[in-house]
């Protein structure tokens, strides 16, 4: 029979940016887990399951790999053989730290669900479960918003990676380790900025900023400086939003990456245009178009920035081009984010539609505006805003009432909207 390649297996590895070595060293952890004993699993095992040459794993690395992603065997493409192919599946494997997030989802205390007890060695499979971690906080965010909820499992989750330090087996995993909490420690922050909560934002960014060094990760390091250049421009510190994208830009990770680079292009000309240098910052609006056409859009990426796409630039340029006074731009603009947003970017969809209803407003379409700005509640379905979509609903009242002073429509707005999107 002619190998085929176990596309399944090689499309989760890409989406956590592991390598051959690392997965074998994984799985050979969780063997140690069940036997006392470290598995034999090499990279050249991984790379035979990746060619197809190997289709059914010995059971106890099915075991392994059970463990370590998830996933059983066969939703990982392996085909089981001969008398295999009666074999039941493996029991589902419990996963703690999952039904610890969700129980962040809805409302309840991080720490709700006591944690595993921690192995006494610490590897690649551990890393892999706190990565996971990371990426459940990220599809929480994308939903409800920054809240309080969120900042104490990231923090508890930055916790955890620290924790295993004095554990780890190798310099490799400790790095990663590092890593894992200056991500949880960025997310605390970012929480907190999306809140509108900015006092503890900046000694959560410092932390990060440390861990990512003692990591010696340029690509946390970016998503720190990315933070720090949307919490001055929060603060109105328009100078220190442009120095900290700036730091972005030269971090290693922007120059071998083009989707960095745009990022970090389109941080800059938000700052830009805030400090009244339009035309400057429509240049970079051009170099982050020009870096984002060059990126792979299936290509792996951490998930920090699993958010940055065609989408998220058209919004970014949204704001450049309001601020720069084109609020026609800014509402075609806003449109193609809508046009280009993933179905469960629920909080980006409603912070968008706010935007496009600024853009309306400042071309004096009052009743269009209102209509708009009003689909920002059904958008958000009753969940609590977060502070920074308040702010901006706040800035189109303002605008509305000066723009419209006599108006009924604006009064109307006014009077059904304000206990919504007003603090409790």
């Amino acid at each position: 029979m002619a190998k085929t390649r176990n596309a399944d297996l090689a499309a989760w590895m890409k989406q956590r940016q592991m390598s051959a070595n690392e997965l074998a060293g994984a799985v050979n952890d969780t063997i140690r887990g069940f036997t006392g004993r470290a598995g034999t699993t090499s990279e050249r095992t991984v790379f035979r399951w990746l060619s197809g040459e190997n289709r059914w794993p010995q059971e106890r690395q099915r075991r392994a790999l059970q463990t370590v992603t998830g996933l059983s065997a066969t939703a990982l493409g392996f085909l089981p053989r001969g008398k295999h192919q009666s074999v039941p599946a493996l029991p589902e494997v419990p996963d703690v730290r999952r039904r610890r997030f969700c129980s962040a989802a809805t409302g309840a205390a991080a720490a709700a669900v006591t944690p595993a007890p921690r192995p006494s060695r610490v590897g690649t499979s551990d890393v892999i479960r706190l990565r996971d971690d990371v990426e459940r906080l990220v599809a929480l965010d994308a939903s409800r918003g920054g809240h309080n909820t969120l900042e104490q499992a990231a923090l508890a989750g930055a916790g955890e990676a620290l924790s295993l330090q004095g554990k780890s087996t190798t310099q490799r995993v400790r790095q990663r380790l590092y890593a894992l909490a200056s991500d949880f420690t960025a997310t605390a922050a970012w929480s907190l900025i999306d809140a509108g909560q900015l006092d503890g934002a900046g000694r959560h960014l410092d932390r990060a900023l440390t861990l990512a060094g003692l990591a010696q990760d340029s690509e946390m390091a970016m998503q720190v400086w990315n933070l720090r250049a949307m919490l001055a421009r929060q603060r109105k510190r328009y100078p220190e939003a442009v120095a900290a994208a700036q730091a972005a830009q030269a971090t290693a990770v922007v120059r071998r990456s083009p989707l960095h680079a745009s990022l970090a292009q389109a941080r800059v000309a938000v700052g830009l245009v805030h400090s009244g240098n339009s035309r400057a910052a429509l240049r970079c609006l051009d170099r982050a178009e020009d870096a984002l056409a060059k990126a792979d859009p299936a290509g792996p990426r951490a998930t920090w920035i699993s958010f940055y796409g065609p989408a998220e630039l058209y919004a970014l340029t949204a704001i450049v081009r309001d601020v720069a006074g084109h609020p026609a731009e800014a509402e075609a603009a806003s449109h193609r984010a809508l046009a280009a947003l993933p179905g469960s970017y629920r909080r980006n969809r409603a912070h968008t539609t706010a935007r496009l209803a600024l853009a309306q407003l400042h071309q004096d379409d009052i009743d269009q505006a209102c209509a708009t700005s009003g689909t920002v509640f059904t958008i958000m379905d009753g969940a609590p805003l977060p502070g920074r979509m308040r702010q901006l609903l706040g800035d189109f009242q303002r605008d509305l009432i000066a723009r419209a002073p006599t108006a009924r429509i604006a009064h109307e707005w006014s009077d059904r909207y304000r206990t919504e999107w007003s603090p409790s």
